[in-house]
C-alpha cells in the first residue's frame, strides 16, 4: 500500500516520498521522488528542476454527483379562490416539479466531470441552475438534498470539502478602497499558512496577478459608487482570484459572467480554463454564454425547472437536437438555440416532459455504444490512490497549499497513510492580526466616516456645554444637571447607532470568506472589538474633557478621570449592542428602527423619568436590563459623592414649589415658624439637602459607581458574545 509522508522542508513547503509500495509501483515512486523540485517550481524557486514532465501529472480527480433531489415548502397565499374547494386537475408541469405543497427545485440530477474540465450548469431564470451549484459546494442544509455527491468515488465529508474548494459567489463582494494587489495579498495571509514566507506569499499572489490578466490593474483600487475603481470583468477576475489563492482542487463559481460584456466574459471564463488546466475541477453555471465561450467549455448541463433537458459535452449538442427532431441551423449559437426551445417547450400544454424522457433514453443509449462511457478516474502511474492519497499527492504537488499535511503511521508493519488537513490554514492570532489591518487600512482611506461620527460628537458636546454652562448647586442647578446626565449618557449610546452599518456592508463578505475556512468567526468578533476601541477613546475625550468644564461638574481631577472612563464604557456597551443588532438584522433601516427604539425604552427605564420605586412590577425587570440606567447612576453619584457638599440650604427648600415666589422676608418668618414647631433651629445657612440625600432621591443606593462601572463594561463583553452566536448560528450560509 502506498505510503506518503509529508513534512516542511527548507521552503518551509512538503515534501513527499514513498516509502513502499505494493506490487513495485515503480512509476509513482519515480512521481513523488521529484516533488520537492516541483514544489519549487510552484512557488518561484530558482533552483533546477528536474525536467522529465512525463512524472509531472496532476493527480486525477473525477467528480460525480447521482440523484440529487432537492425540495422546498412552498406556503400558499391567503386568498378567497384557495377557500373554495376546487376539482382536481391533472396538471403535467404539477407532476414534475412536485405536490400543491412543495416545489422541486432539483429532480435526480446526475452527472461527472474530472479535472482538466469546466463543466457549465445552464438553463433559464428559475431552472435550478444556483441550486445544483450550491448542492455540489454543500451549500444546502443537511437532510434536506437527496443523492450522492463522490470525489474519486468516495463520499466527501463536509470539513474535507470546505478545504479542498472554493465557492465564488455571484455578486462581487470586495473592499472598496483596497487596490487589487492588496485585496490578494490579504487573501493569501489568510488561505497560506504561517509557515509559508511573506515573499513565497508575495510571488503566489503576483504569479496570480498574471494568470488572471489584471497586472495593470494591480494598483488600482477596487472602487465603488462614490469612488472610481478597476471595470466589471477585472472585479469579477479579482472575486475569483481571492477564492483561488490556495489553488483549490474543486472551483464551484455561480454565473461569474453575469453582467459582463461579451470579451470580459470571454477573459473571465477563459482564465477559469487555464485554472482548470492546472489541475482543478471548474464546475460554473451560466445564462447564455457566446459562441467564444463555448469553445472553452467541456461540459454542459441543461437544466429546465429542475430536470436535466441535456447532459454531455458542446460538441454532441447538435446531434442530440437532431435526434430529438429540432436540429440546431447552421450559423447559430448552440446554446441559443438551446435555450430557445427549452423556454419554448415550457410555454406549451406539455412543457419539457418530452426532452427530458429523450434525454434519458439518449444517455441510456450513449452507455449502452459505449459511445461517452463514464467517468472514473483516467489511467494514471498510479491508479490505487484512495481519495486522502490522492489529495496528499496532489498537495505534495503543489495543490492546496494552504496546508494540507499528510504523515505515515506504521502499525503492525503494514504502511497505511493519514491525512492531516488543517480547518484553517493559521492560528487565531494571525488572523486578528490580518484583519485588524485589513480594517484600519479600508478605514483609513475613507477618513470621513469617521469624521462625521466624531464631528456629531463634538457638536453635541458642544450643544450640550453651551446650554448647562456652569451649573450653580441650586435645586434649579441640581434638576439641571439631573437633565444634563440623563441626556448625555443616552447620547452615548444613540450616537453608537452610527455604528449599525459597519457589519452589514460587509455581512456577505464574511459569509464569503468563513463559509470556507479563511478565518474563524471568533477571530472576527475580537479583530472588529480590537479595530473599534480606539475609535471610542477619541471620542470619549473629545465628549468628556469640554463637558466635564463647562459645565461645572464636581470631582476635580479623579472626578474627570471617571467621568471619562464610564463614557468610554459607555461607548463600549453602546457600540456592542448595535454590533449585535447588526448580526441579527437584514438590512440598515430595519436596524435604525429597532435600535432607536430599544435605546428609548433604555432611557425611560433608566430611573431619570421615573424612580425604581415607582416602576410596575411587570416592568422593573425592564430598568435592570437598562444599559443607560447604570451609566446615569454612575456619573450621578460620582457627581454627589461628597457628603460635604451642600445643595440646598435655608430658604432654598422653597424653590421649586409655589412658596419660592415669596419675599425673602417671608421665606425667613416661615423657617423661624418651622424652627420652633419642630425644635430645632433652621437658618438661611442651614443645610437641607446633600448629595446623599440626593441619589437617595433618585434610588440609586443599590451599586457604587465602580460595580455601575463595572457592569457596564460587562453588558460590553456580554453583547460581543452575542454578536458571536449571531455570526455562528445566522451565517452558515446555506439553503434549507
Amino acid at each position: 500500500m502506498a505510503r506518503i509522508v509529508a513534512a516542511e522542508d527548507n521552503d518551509t513547503f512538503y515534501s513527499t516520498e514513498l516509502n513502499s509500495i505494493s506490487g513495485s509501483d515503480s512509476t509513482f515512486g519515480q512521481l513523488l521522488k521529484n516533488v520537492s523540485d516541483v514544489r519549487k517550481m510552484t512557488i518561484g524557486d530558482e533552483t533546477p528542476v528536474h525536467e522529465d514532465d512525463g512524472y509531472m501529472r496532476t493527480v486525477p480527480f473525477v467528480l460525480t454527483f447521482d440523484n440529487l433531489t432537492y425540495n422546498v415548502s412552498v406556503r400558499r397565499k391567503l386568498e378567497f379562490r384557495n377557500l373554495i374547494p376546487r376539482r382536481k386537475t391533472d396538471d403535467p408541469e404539477l407532476a414534475l416539479t412536485g405536490g400543491p405543497n412543495t416545489k422541486t427545485l432539483l429532480n435526480n440530477i446526475s452527472g461527472e466531470t474530472r479535472d482538466g474540465e469546466i463543466m457549465a450548469v445552464l438553463g433559464a431564470s428559475g431552472s435550478g441552475k444556483s441550486t445544483l451549484i450550491d448542492a455540489l459546494a454543500n451549500r444546502i442544509a443537511k437532510g434536506s438534498l437527496k443523492g450522492s455527491v463522490k470525489l474519486n468515488g468516495e463520499t466527501l465529508q463536509s470539513r474535507m470539502l470546505k478545504v479542498i474548494s472554493a465557492y465564488v459567489m455571484q455578486d462581487d463582494l470586495l473592499y472598496p478602497m483596497l487596490t487589487v494587489e492588496e485585496t490578494l495579498m490579504f487573501a493569501a495571509d489568510f488561505r497560506l499558512p504561517r509557515s509559508l514566507p511573506k515573499s513565497k506569499k508575495k510571488l503566489r499572489v503576483q504569479a496570480l496577478i498574471d494568470q488572471l490578466g489584471i497586472r495593470n490593474a494591480a494598483q488600482t483600487i477596487i472602487g465603488d459608487e462614490g469612488h472610481r475603481g478597476i471595470s466589471g470583468g477585472e472585479r469579477r477576475r479579482v472575486s475569483i482570484g481571492i477564492d483561488i489563492i490556495h489553488d483549490p482542487i474543486l472551483l464551484f463559481l455561480d454565473e461569474p459572467t453575469s453582467g459582463l460584456d461579451s470579451t470580459s466574459a470571454f477573459m473571465v471564463v477563459n482564465v477559469l480554463k487555464r485554472i482548470a488546466q492546472s489541475g482543478s475541477i471548474v464546475v460554473m453555471s451560466i445564462h447564455q454564454p457566446s459562441h467564444r465561450v463555448l469553445g472553452l467549455l467541456d461540459r454542459l448541463i441543461f437544466l429546465s425547472r429542475g430536470h436535466t433537458v441535456y447532459s454531455g459535452s458542446p460538441a454532441s449538442l447538435p446531434r442530440f437536437f437532431s435526434e430529438f427532431g429540432s436540429p440546431i441551423p447552421e450559423n447559430e449559437n448552440r446554446t441559443e438555440f438551446a435555450l430557445d426551445l427549452i423556454r419554448e417547450l415550457e410555454g406549451s400544454p406539455g412543457g419539457t416532459r418530452a426532452l427530458v424522457e429523450f434525454n434519458k433514453k439518449w444517455q441510456e443509449m450513449k452507455k449502452q455504444s459505449n459511445r461517452q462511457p463514464p467517468l472514473t478516474p483516467p489511467a494514471s502511474p498510479y491508479p490505487n490512490l484512495t481519495l486522502k492519497e490522492a489529495i496528499a499527492a496532489s498537495i505534495s504537488r503543489g495543490k492546496l497549499v494552504s496546508g494540507g499535511e499528510s504523515s505515515a503511521v506504521q502499525q503492525n508493519a503494514t504502511a497505511t497513510t493519514t491525512l492531516a488537513v488543517p480547518s484553517f490554514a493559521n492560528p487565531m492570532w494571525i488572523e486578528i492580526k490580518t484583519l485588524s489591518q485589513r480594517s484600519m487600512l479600508n478605514a483609513r482611506r475613507q477618513p470621513e466616516l469617521f469624521g462625521i461620527k466624531l464631528a456629531s460628537v463634538m457638536v453635541t458636546g458642544f450643544i450640550l456645554a453651551t446650554v448647562f454652562w456652569r451649573l450653580d448647586n441650586s435645586p434649579k442647578g441640581i434638576r439641571e444637571r439631573l437633565g444634563f446626565f440623563a441626556f448625555a449618557m443616552s447620547t452615548m449610546y444613540y450616537t453608537c447607532v452610527e455604528a449599525l452599518p459597519d457589519f452589514l456592508q460587509e455581512r456577505y463578505i464574511f459569509m464569503r470568506e468563513t463559509a470556507y475556512n479563511a478565518y474563524r468567526r471568533s477571530s472576527y468578533v475580537l479583530s472588529h472589538a480590537i479595530v473599534s476601541f480606539p475609535s471610542l477613546i477619541v471620542l470619549t475625550v473629545a465628549f468628556a474633557v469640554p463637558t466635564f468644564w463647562a459645565v461645572g461638574l464636581d470631582g476635580g481631577l479623579m472626578g474627570l478621570l471617571f467621568y471619562c472612563l464610564i463614557i468610554l464604557a459607555s461607548f463600549w456597551s453602546g457600540s456592542s449592542f448595535v454590533t449585535f443588532l447588526s448580526g441579527l438584522v437584514p438590512n440598515v433601516m430595519l436596524g435604525y428602527t429597532i435600535s432607536v427604539a430599544i435605546l428609548a425604552y433604555f432611557l425611560l427605564f433608566s430611573g431619570f423619568f421615573i424612580n425604581r420605586n415607582r416602576i410596575p412590577d411587570y416592568w422593573v425587570w425592564f430598568h435592570y436590563m437598562s444599559l443607560v440606567k447604570y451609566s446615569y447612576e454612575a456619573v450621578l453619584q460620582n457627581e454627589f459623592s461628597d457628603a460635604t457638599k451642600c445643595f440646598v440650604r435655608g430658604v432654598q427648600t422653597f424653590d421649586n414649589t409655589p412658596l419660592g415666589e415669596l419675599p425673602e422676608v417671608m421665606k425667613l418668618r416661615l423657617l423661624d415658624t418651622i424652627s420652633k414647631s419642630l425644635g430645632t433651629t433652621i437658618s438661611s445657612s442651614t443645610c437641607m439637602t446633600t448629595g446623599a440625600d440626593i441619589l437617595t432621591n433618585q434610588g440609586v443606593t443599590q451599586l457604587s459607581k465602580w460595580h455601575c462601572l463595572l457592569v457596564t463594561v460587562a453588558f460590553g463583553f456580554f453583547f460581543r458574545v452575542l454578536f458571536y452566536f449571531s455570526l455562528l448560528l445566522g451565517s452558515k450560509n446555506k439553503r434549507r
